[in-house]
Order: C-alpha cells, then structure tokens, then sequence
C-alpha cells in the first residue's frame, strides 16, 4: 500500500512547530515557498515569530541528520522533506504564481501528476477552497480539535422536584446524582472534580441550589462570597465562577462564555479583592493584540501609554467596579444620615442647595491608573511574558480564543508558584483567521485539563451587560 504525502501550508507549521510530527509514518512535504515565508515571519517579536522560529530550528536539526531534499526519517517511521515545483513542470491552471498560496497548491497538484497521494493541509479556508476547485484533495489541520458539542461546559442541571430539592444534602448528593442519571437513556460522562451540579425545581427554574464535586464522592454546597462591593452573582454560572475564583487551590481556571456574561468583569473583581487582600502581590492581565495588527509598536507613548486602548475593556470593568463602590458608598451615607433623622435632605441628595460633605463625596475605590501605579495591577503584553516565571500572581489573560493551543501551552507554562491563572474568552467569536470554535487555544487548552483537581470551568450563558446586547448575540 503506497503512504501518503501531506503537504503542509506555512499557517499549519505557525499554528502547531511540532505538526511534522503528527502524520505517522507517512512523507510530511513542505514546499519551500513556505520556508521563504517563515523567514519572512521569524524575525518578528510576536508568538507568530517565535512559532516560525521554532520550525526553522526544527527543520535545522533534522537537515544534520540526513539530506530534506531527499528526505529525513523519523522515529515515527515517517519522513520529512522539501519539495518545490520545477517551473518547466508547471500544471496548467488558472492560477497565477506571483500569490505563495497558489505557488503551494501548483507544488500539491504537480506531485499529484507525478501519480503520488497527496492531500494539502492548510487552516485556510480560501486556499482550502481553491485546492478543491483545481482537483487537490485538502483538509483541516485539526489536530486535538474538539467538536462544538463536546466543548465542556463544567457544570451539569438537574431537575428535581421541590420536595426533592429540598431534601438535597452535600453528604447524600452522590446518590442523588446517580439516581437522576440513571433515569436518562444518554451516555452521561462521570463527574469530575471541580464540576458543578445545578439543582432546579421543575416548576420553577428560580429556585435552585449549587453544589461542587470535590472527588472521591465528596461535594460541596456552593454559596456566594463575601465580596467587599455592592455586587452579588445574577445567575447560577456567576455564582459558579466566583467559587472557582476565589478557591485558591483551584489554580488555573476557564471561563467561556459569549459576550456580556461577566467574565472579564468577575475575573476582574475578584483578583482585586484578593489583591487588596494580600492573597496574591497584584493582577497581571493581559490579551492578545489581534485587533491591532501583529504588533502595538505604531503606537504613540510608552508601553502603558500604548497599551492603553488595547486594554480598554480592562479600565471599563473597573469602572463599573468604581461606580458599584460609589453607589454602595452614598446608600452607606443615606442610611447613615436617615438614621440621624435627616431623611428630609437625602430625598433629593443632589438638589442644589443640599451639597454634599467630603465625607459623601470621597470614593472608597480608586482607578486603574491608580491600581497600576500602586503596583496592584500590571497590564502587560502577552509578547513580554514569554520565558519568564511568574510567581504569587494573579494572571488574567482575556479573548483567548484568539490563540493556539501553543501559545497557550507557552503563556500557562509561565505560571509560578503561588500563582493562579484565569483564561477567558469567547469560542463563538474569534478574530483569528487560521483558528475556529473547535481548534482555538481556549476550548482546546479547556477540554484537555477536564478532571485535574487544581482546574475548573465555567461556561457562561446568560448575557447580563442588557437587553439589547442578548439580542444583538442571538440575531447578528
């Protein structure tokens, strides 16, 4: 039976440096028009550098161990080579070479004139798309891709009766659990530790009570934390979130979920208050620069001046934090002052002729600015943490689903003793042009860490930032 050639395209050796090593004992070509592009690539600062970096490396050692024109073999019993497209053996086609892609599937399809099985992989969708339209077979690579139906959401609903409900105990939930489980016809996977059970009344979805399952059959009924702001959960997935967030022996936590469900938000108030607490000695958040081209570089002023408009999101959680404690603050003052008998004056407390005290003025919460100067918080770019060793901190890196697995692997390799780490983002929405719902650095990185005891999940679905924005996700 003849092996197969698959022939890879520059965004594969990016996405994964190690691919060529993922084919099995079949031939892995690459086309030397994507070592002209790695060389293009490898000398920027970004992750999109270091990758082609590593593959340049890769392909270097490997060309002390045998010929790559002629083919290097591998421990998996493949082989790895360079193939390129003689000009005087070009196919005739409608497309033209002045375009790398194009020159990559011409070298795909002139193999296959030589009567060899090849198959293109490239995470392009229009090179994938031009591939099939000239009669070159072509795929995905899909390599630890998790279908969106697997996506793990860490937590399960169950629901019960009132009476039921009621009776329900952290020390008898195991029974309960298998009980209910067994009453569905599905092929329902075991809890793992750090996983949620959500009991609902059937007749009325408000009323409910939270568990966690901690391993060896054990549970834990989950209650809100004491948090040093006005702000309480909305919803049961809120409520989860902050009881990962605030266990410190949970250290490396996802939160998926569409836009408006209070991930960055929660992450967010709940490194402050443990930062201001001393349990971590500050918040470093962080996220990738996609929006803003390959690098922040153009930017006017220095490094926070630069990051600046890339961490906005960051500045306007914190001022919803900063207006929470304001409010808080002049409901403290209302409370205090209509105790004093002056309910009179608070009915208007900012009529004019009824000013307010310093007292009443001062704000109990201070800004992002501040926090930074403090050294409380950092905003770091996610370029700058690469081979460091980051201890006691508390790391939020947001939009993760902008990134590869790789790169993932690379940013929760930085986490240092003492130190928890908080990946977010949005699977449904992904800027990237070489990542989707199945393959990014989020679902991936969460899928593979499902049932270790120092990990948890939540997945988000309720939008809670207003009305408009839950319909704006549902209908756009």
């Amino acid at each position: 039976m003849a092996k197969k050639i698959f022939l890879l395209d520059t965004n594969v050796l990016i996405y994964d440096a190690s691919a060529i090593y993922n084919f099995g004992d079949h031939t892995v070509a690459i086309p030397l028009v994507a070592l002209e592009e790695l060389d293009a690539i490898k000398g920027e600062s970004s992750e999109r550098g270091q990758a082609a970096r590593a593959i340049v490396r890769e392909l270097d050692s490997l060309r002390n161990q045998g010929s790559l024109q002629d083919g290097v073999p591998l421990e998996e019993g493949g082989v790895v080579k360079i193939v390129f497209l003689p000009r005087n053996e070009l196919p005739t086609t409608p497309l033209f070479l002045d375009v790398a892609d194009n020159e990559i599937i011409l070298t795909a399809l002139g193999l296959m004139k030589k009567g060899l099985d090849v198959t293109f992989i490239t995470k392009d969708l229009n090179a994938r798309v031009k591939a099939d339209a000239i009669g070159v077979s072509t795929q995905d690579y899909s390599k630890d891709a998790v279908p969106r139906e697997h996506i793990y959401k860490g937590w399960r609903a169950i629901d019960v009766s009132s009476n039921e409900l009621k009776k329900a105990k952290a020390e008898n939930l195991q029974g309960f659990v298998d009980d209910h489980m067994e009453e569905d016809d599905s092929n329902i996977p075991p809890l793992v530790p750090n996983e949620f059970v959500l009991l609902k009344s059937q007749h009325a979805d408000w009323n409910s009570r939270l568990f966690r399952y901690q391993g060896n059959k054990k549970f834990k009924e989950v209650h809100a934390p004491s948090l040093q702001w006005p702000i309480a959960p909305k919803n049961p997935q809120q409520l989860m979130t902050l009881d990962l967030l605030f266990d410190p022996d949970v250290t490396l936590v996802s939160l998926i979920g569409p836009a408006g469900t209070g991930k960055t938000f929660l992450a967010l108030l709940s490194g402050l208050q443990q930062v201001i607490n001393d349990e971590y000695r500050r918040v470093l958040a962080t996220r990738p620069v996609v929006p803003l081209g390959p690098d922040i570089g153009y930017l006017p002023g220095d490094i926070q001046e630069k990051l600046r408009g890339w961490m906005q999101p960051m500045y306007d959680n914190i001022d919803i934090l900063a207006h929470s404690a304001s409010i808080g603050h002049h409901m403290e003052q209302v409370h205090e002052n209509a105790r004093a008998g002056q309910r009179e004056r608070y009915k208007h407390p900012f009529k004019k002729g009824a000013p307010r005290t310093d007292k009443e003025k001062a704000s109990p919460f201070i800004s992002l600015d501040q926090l930074i100067t403090s050294g409380k918080v950092s905003l770091e770019a996610i370029t700058y943490m690469r081979g460091r060793s980051i201890p006691f901190q508390y790391i939020l890196i947001d939009e993760v689903q902008n990134l590869t697995p790789h790169e993932v692997k690379t940013l929760v390799s930085r986490a240092g003793e003492g130190t928890k780490l908080i990946l977010a983002g949005d699977p449904f929405q992904i800027d990237s042009p070489y990542l989707d719902v199945s393959t990014n650095g989020l679902v991936v990185t969460t899928n593979k860490f499902i049932g270790q005891p120092v990990f948890g999940a939540v997945f988000l679905e309720t939008s809670e930032r207003s009305e408009l924005s839950r319909l704006a996700g549902e209908l756009l």
